[in-house]
């Protein structure tokens, strides 16, 4: 193996266990978006399920107390739905940043295998013409040398 080769492979092992490392960070932050969207959509359905229990309670008549109570209740989930909400903008930001990061590091093991590649290529070649060339003056030696007669 070559020795260019040989010096780069600790570098790709960092730069793989690099990429595995932020693509672990990435799976986490995409399961915590899914759960705060989960979340969300939890919230807006319990509240728009108390916004049906207002509509079904209009029709036979609620006590002020009630539609205070109601009203209480209902500004309270709002204010929750709204804090879910910016929750999830949080987990989504998390999650590009993850992804960008990924990216790169992903970019760069790719560069580097290409790169050991490439070293490994040229390493080849000049191994070939290394041993072309040996045959090349062995072939010559064979052609210019006297056959003896015994």
């Amino acid at each position: 193996m070559n020795r260019r080769v040989q010096r780069l492979l600790p570098v790709v092992d960092m730069a793989k266990t690099e990429e595995r490392e932020a693509a672990g960070h990435l799976s986490s932050y995409q399961h915590a978006l899914n759960q705060a969207q989960q979340q969300l959509e939890n919230l807006e359905q319990y509240r728009d399920d108390y916004q049906q229990q207002w509509i079904d309670k209009g029709q036979v008549g609620v006590s002020g107390q009630w539609l205070m109570n109601y009203q209480r209740f209902l500004s309270q989930l709002e204010v929750a739905v709204d804090q879910q909400r910016k929750s999830l903008a949080w987990h989504e930001h998390n999650l590009n940043q993850a992804r960008t990061v990924w990216q790169q590091a992903y970019a760069r093991v790719e560069g580097l295998r290409k790169l050991v590649q490439r070293y490994r290529d040229e390493a080849q070649k000049t191994a070939d013409k290394q041993e072309q060339k040996m045959l090349d003056e062995m072939a010559q030696r064979l052609t210019t040398q006297p056959v003896r007669e015994e």
